[in-house]
């Protein structure tokens, strides 16, 4: 399945892309709906994302019904896909990414926090912060998990995962250097574009096979394939897992390839005006404009 957020008058509303264009749950269902009004919803209550899997396979490959239901895209106003709990960010976890930064592989993952507080949906603005001249682009594979898990081991992590989407893990460099942490760097607000979709885990069975892009302007600055991250999707939910109990909700954005602005020659920061896209083949296309504060 392919879920979104779609603002109507009554609120953000859970809704699913189809061949035919989107179905927004509440459409077929109306008031006395056993489905999750909200894609948070459907995530964080236990059982509520197997409904809808349900939903979907009973009804939504008839085609008289998505005749009567489904709406064009264009015409939807997408919204950010819910609030995460936690946002677990992973530095240095593409060879040539750690290469372009001089820095050694590391021995195991790096994992630091992203405040959810800069979560944003597609097309939303990011926001260049006035103290900050060195706003960079990463465009990243993150994870979305659909259960409880702690301890779980590498062979059974897919199996806590709802599903997956992009994410921009827009970062202040100097920020970054001057902190000695990550934290304030990655964390302004609106420096977390995520979306526009969650694809769930059954249409992502091997998710170390996707070809990965962040375009600045049309142009094509980070281009690579998730098979190359150090630390893999499975091994990442285990490591977090040993020590912190992951929720449903949860995110965990899995680290950015090559190509990331300070490492070019000359650098290539964002400026007011210019259009990022994170694009994750079988994910979807994340597109945020900049501008500036």
């Amino acid at each position: 399945m392919i879920l979104l957020t779609a603002i109507t008058p009554s609120g953000p509303r859970l809704a699913i892309k189809t061949s035919a264009g989107i179905v927004i749950l509440e459409k077929p269902q109306g008031k006395k709906s056993s489905l999750p009004v909200t894609l948070e919803e459907a995530l964080f209550v236990p059982g509520a994302l197997d409904r809808v899997r349900t939903f979907f396979h009973e009804n939504l490959k008839d085609s008289a019904k998505l005749r009567e239901w489904a709406t064009p895209e264009e015409k939807i106003h997408l919204g950010p896909l819910f609030r995460p709990r936690n946002v677990l960010c992973i530095g240095l976890n593409y060879k040539d990414h750690a290469a372009e930064g001089g820095v050694p592989l590391p021995e195991k993952p790096v994992v630091f926090a992203k405040l959810t507080g800069c979560i944003t949906g597609p097309d939303d603005a990011i926001v260049l912060p006035p103290d900050t001249k060195e706003v960079d682009y990463e465009a990243e594979l993150a994870v979305v998990m659909g259960r409880r898990c702690r301890g779980v081991s590498t062979s059974d992590a897919l199996d806590y995962v709802a599903g997956y989407t992009c994410l921009n893990d827009v970062s202040a460099r100097d920020f970054q250097r001057g902190d000695g942490q990550w934290v304030r760097a990655k964390s302004q607000d609106t420096f977390g574009p995520m979306g526009p979709y969650l694809v769930t885990g059954e249409d992502i069975p091997d998710p170390q096979t996707l070809p990965i892009r962040c375009l600045v302007n049309g142009t094509t600055l980070q281009d690579s394939n998730t098979e190359k991250m150090i630390f893999g999707v499975r091994e990442l939910i285990a490591f977090i897992s040993r020590g912190i109990t992951l929720e449903p909700g949860d995110v965990i954005s899995t680290g950015t390839p090559h190509g990331v602005g300070f490492a070019r020659k000359p650098p290539i920061f964002l400026k007011g005006g210019d259009e990022v896209v994170v694009e994750i083949e079988g994910i979807g296309r994340l597109s945020n404009p900049v501008k500036e504060a």
